[in-house]
């Protein structure tokens, strides 16, 4: 089973950027769509971005449109989530998951794969 490690995730000030990676143990964004979720203390895990899939343009939540944006490095099975203008209710641990493309355009976390350990951003003001 593929295994995705998320790390880049660190202390920071508003305004500050940030980007966070994802890597895989195998090439499964070439059979599947990354996105990221985030869990902030005292909230519900929620939906953060998901890759693009053919003409569609990769899907943001609202409160990071902007802001944030996702990319990929095939060649690295690799994924990468730049957050930029930082805010605090930006603090949360970031999970990397991945979707079938049949899920394409889902923000529900049920769709996506499993849980990894996430990596933490912490942003003051």
């Amino acid at each position: 089973q593929v295994q995705l490690v998320e790390s880049g995730g660190g202390f920071g000030q508003a305004g500050d950027s940030v980007r966070l990676s994802c890597a895989a143990s195998g090439p499964i964004f070439e059979s599947s769509l990354p996105g990221w979720f985030r869990h902030a203390p005292w909230k519900e895990r929620e939906f953060v971005a998901v890759e693009g899939w053919r003409d569609i343009s990769p899907l943001y939540a609202d409160s990071v449109k902007g802001r944030f944006t996702i990319s990929r490095d095939a060649a690295k099975n690799t994924v990468y989530l730049q957050l930029n203008s930082l805010k605090p209710e930006d603090t949360a641990l970031y999970y990397c998951k991945t979707t079938p493309f049949s899920k394409f355009g889902s923000t529900d976390a049920r769709d996506f794969g499993p849980w990894g350990q996430g990596t933490q951003v912490t942003v003051s003001s």
